[in-house]
């Protein structure tokens, strides 16, 4: 209680002091520039000697933003820009000066990545409003990049359908651009006022230019746009495009080979100026990614990042709060059979099938975000045998299941917000229902230096009953200038549990933090910049009370003039830690000793044709022959502009840790062990063109753990040596997958893939195995070889109308 009280009295400290100020993103100079009407016809070809060019307003006299904030751009590197118009999409021309052409850097990639390159683009906001802005940006190669830009986060899986050109030309290098309206959001009045940024880098520099000047000091980027006005009497466009797809699968393992071919669409309409309606019909996921599955001890389970398109796009409101975590739908079922003592399981599915999903989202005029998504995965059954008749019967692991999410989020003053989340999770018949609620808080002063933030959660879950769970925290923050602080205070109580459509792991606890940290935003002697920060985080368990620990921790970074970056850090509890999770137990807890950290980093500059980053992190603990070494290496070759190899190698190492090893009635076991683990990958692309590409993507993964004795957990969190409990727990388990892919956009928003994919894994119950006996034990594992083609082909309304 004392805590809490405490955190509340520098809420209204701090607040006090915010309040005096009165600086507000309005007061932030902004520049304007005018949009006149085309009258002609342009090709987009980035040769900028068109008559239609001549005699429209040029924005110019960018500002550098890094490392040299607030300079401005010299005349021999001078950018222009020039703004056109008409009833469908902005045109865009811009000439980015160069005394030296031949030194432009233009590495290609696939689209939406950007590596050794100068690139332009633009950032607009056609609400002007500070809120979310569109990003369009075109590298000196002529690759595209779009993302979504909010005062949180930068979405760059968003993908927009618009047209660009680059020349390299005797003044530096030329873009052209074409952004169709129905890619913007809006309003609808007779005369728009967007607010407008535009980016510059100069790779070789690694200097960055904006039109409007961003000021690092505080605040974010959306607060400091520009004005793009001269735009009239335009009509917000019919959003409407259909993308439906055709895939085919040649999959073979363990001698049987399977053919199948699938067809369905994706579908967008904008319900009005401000929001989207997406939907995705008969999905096809077989093209996603493989997940980077590990050897897991820990009491959690293993979170995996998404991989499918539909639900990486267009997430920024769902992600509020923490709350949505798409891996659930269709994922694993929820539950597992019930196998007789006669009975053999036979067929299990490993996937809950996605019948269709829709999201609708977008923001009002008044800055009211609204988010809706919904899916539905079909009924899934297991087989099951018996043993002695041979008959069979089906037992429903997961039947059909209804998935909601509903966010309200309303911004106010530039970089403020108050949000409402609910998820739900509804399955047919009496199996589980879950229902969680958040309400969150984000409030930042006038002049964007303080910021207050928290939320209060909670959970239902419906099963054999119901049971409530909650959560909140709260905080407050300077995030201007050299100095900056942070307090903050989170509460979980034991019965926290999003699992059904969200992600959650720790739970019945109290973590109280302090931070503080400076930096240097602009260069200092042979620094470019330096970050040096300093943490207390104190835990402790809500029931029944415990201290757990107490965690200081302090790292820095530093980047020099040449562009490398290094820094370290160390972290140490000085009590120890008592770990209430290991023992998968309520009420019970491990003692683990206290530890010293220590960390370095060094990464090369990027812009050379070979870079290596190099790691390494050492944990010592006050135990004899305890310690923990996790070094990592990362090297990229840089062939061409076209050819990319990246190699990155992450062994582990833990040695005499102590984790749980079984239970057995009221006992509890826990084993002494030593764990190796190994991870290459080997990536590689090769461009042909802005358009087409071919990569090639392989991971290993081997981890071993030897247990060496076993002990009795005792109730004070202490062990016993047990010589009597001896179970085989040795372990090796191995993951290997290779990926080839072809990819060409063989016309704006539309794709061709072809797929070659070899993946095997296996899970043996020895350790401590010769390098080539365990490469032969995995190898001898059937293994996976699937060959695939999808096709996507992008439709819009618009288009195809005119077709007619």
């Amino acid at each position: 209680m004392k805590t809490k009280f405490n955190i509340f009295i520098l809420i209204l400290f701090f607040g006090q002091i915010a309040a005096q100020k009165t600086i507000t993103s309005d007061s932030i100079s902004r520049k304007n520039l005018n949009a006149l009407k085309k009258d002609q016809t342009l090709k987009i070809d980035g040769i900028l000697d068109d008559e239609i060019w001549k005699n429209v307003p040029v924005a110019t006299n960018f500002v550098e933003r890094q490392p040299n904030n607030g300079k401005p751009q010299p005349d021999s590197l001078k950018t222009e820009v020039k703004f056109l118009y008409d009833d469908t999409g902005l045109y865009i021309a811009a000439q980015m000066f160069d005394p030296d052409p031949s030194k432009i850097l233009k590495e290609l990639t696939e689209r939406d990545n950007i590596a050794n390159d100068d690139f332009f683009g633009i950032i607009i906001n056609g609400y002007n409003d500070h809120q979310q802005s569109l990003e369009f940006i075109v590298t000196a190669a002529g690759v595209q990049v779009d993302g979504k830009l909010t005062t949180e986060n930068e979405d760059m899986s968003w993908n927009a359908v618009w047209y660009s050109a680059v020349k390299i030309n005797e003044k530096g290098w030329a873009v052209e651009m074409k952004i169709p309206f129905f890619e913007l959001r809006f309003p609808k009045k007779d005369l728009q006022k967007f607010g407008l940024n535009m980016i510059r880098k100069i790779k070789r520099t690694n200097t960055m230019y904006d039109w409007n000047h961003v000021d690092n000091q505080k605040g974010n980027y959306t607060l400091y746009d520009g004005v793009l006005n001269g735009i009239e009497n335009v009509k917000t466009p019919t959003r409407l495009s259909f993308t439906p797809y055709f895939s085919t699968y040649v999959n073979n393992f363990d001698g049987k080979t399977e053919m199948n071919v699938n067809g369905g669409m994706d579908l967008k309409y904008g319900i009005n100026d401000a929001f989207t309606f997406d939907m995705t019909l008969i999905p096809d996921f077989g093209q996603a990614n493989f997940d980077n599955s590990i050897l897991n001890l820990t009491p959690f389970e293993q979170q995996f990042s998404e991989q499918r398109s539909f639900f990486m796009e267009g997430t920024e409101l769902f992600s509020k709060g923490d709350m949505f975590y798409s891996r659930r739908v269709g994922g694993e079922p929820s539950i597992y059979p019930t196998v007789g003592e006669n009975e053999t399981l036979t067929e299990y599915p490993g996937k809950v099938k996605l019948f269709n999903a829709f999201k609708i989202s977008g923001r009002t005029k008044k800055g009211l975000g609204i988010g809706i998504f919904n899916g539905v995965t079909e009924k899934m059954e297991a087989t099951i045998q018996n043993n002695e008749t041979g008959a069979t019967r089906k037992e429903t692991v997961e039947p059909w299941t209804n998935y909601n999410v509903l966010v309200f989020d309303q911004r106010f003053g530039g970089n403020s917000s108050v949000t409402f989340v609910n998820t739900s999770t509804m399955r047919m018949g009496e199996f589980r229902d879950a229902n969680a609620t958040g309400l969150l808080w984000n409030i930042t002063n006038k002049s964007n230096t303080y910021n207050y933030y928290g939320n209060l959660k909670g959970s239902w879950v419906r099963d054999n009953g119901t049971t409530f769970g909650a959560r909140g925290s709260a905080g407050v923050g300077k995030f201007s200038g050299n100095h900056r602080f942070e307090v903050n205070a989170n509460l979980v109580d034991k019965n926290w549990d999003i699992n059904d459509l969200g992600f959650s792991t720790l739970t019945n606890y109290g973590n109280h933090n302090a931070w503080y940290g400076y930096r240097i935003l602009q260069p200092k002697g042979n620094l470019n910049n330096m970050y040096l920060n300093f943490n207390l985080n104190y835990y402790h368990r809500l029931e029944p009370f415990l201290n757990q620990k107490l965690v200081f921790n302090h790292n820095n970074s530093f980047t020099n003039k040449k562009f490398q970056s290094f820094g370290g850090g160390v972290e140490f509890t000085p009590y120890g830690e008592k770990d209430i999770y290991e023992p998968r137990t309520f009420g019970r807890y491990l003692k683990v000793p206290g530890y010293f950290d220590s960390w370095l980093f060094f990464e090369s500059d990027s812009r050379k044709k070979l870079q290596y980053n190099v790691s390494v992190d050492y944990y010592a603990y006050d135990q004899k022959g305890r310690n923990l070494v996790i070094p990592s290496l990362y090297l990229r070759y840089r062939a061409s502009d076209q050819l990319n190899l990246i190699w990155k190698f992450n062994p582990i190492f833990s040695n005499n840790e102590v984790g749980f090893a079984g239970k057995e009635d009221n006992q509890i076991y826990m084993g002494r062990r030593q764990r190796s683990t190994y991870e290459n990958s080997l990536t590689g692309q090769y461009t042909f063109n802005e358009k087409m590409s071919l990569s090639l993507a392989f991971r290993h993964y081997f981890s071993d753990v030897t247990y060496k004795q076993f002990y009795t957990l005792e109730n004070d969190g202490g062990l016993n040596e047990n010589t009597f409990y001896s179970p085989n727990l040795a372990r090796t388990y191995n993951s290997w997958n290779v990926d080839l892919r072809y990819s060409w956009w063989f016309a704006p928003g539309s794709q061709l893939t072809l797929l070659y994919r070899n993946a095997t894994s296996n899970y043996l119950e020895v350790s401590r195995m010769r390098f080539k006996n365990n490469f032969n034990e995995l190898f001898d594992a059937p293994m996976i070889n699937n060959f695939s083609l999808r096709i996507t082909y992008f439709l819009d309304y618009n288009r195809v109308k005119n077709w007619f």
